[in-house]
């Protein structure tokens, strides 16, 4: 019944982060890049406005970043849980 529990609590944590992160990407891709872009015209970023910024470049950025964490805060799951590749 602990293996079982165990399990759980791993794979719980897993999809929060998954969530998490999904989250995040939507916002910043979709929700600074086009619903707020309108909102964040004024505000200038390397000679252009910041909501075509995040459109262009801020969410692949964000994306990578997420990318990295991700790994970096499974492999710290792993560990956590005792799944880890020694």
């Amino acid at each position: 019944m602990s293996q079982t529990n165990d399990t759980n609590a791993y794979w719980q944590a897993n999809v929060r982060l998954i969530l998490i992160s999904l989250v995040i990407w939507a916002l910043v891709s979709f929700g600074f890049g086009i619903i707020l872009r309108p909102a964040l015209a004024g505000i200038a970023v390397g000679g252009t406005d910041l909501g075509f910024w995040f459109a262009q470049q801020g969410s692949i950025i964000v994306f990578l970043i997420l990318i990295f964490f991700y790994a970096w805060r499974m492999n710290k799951l792993d560990r956590e849980h005792g799944v880890d590749e020694e």
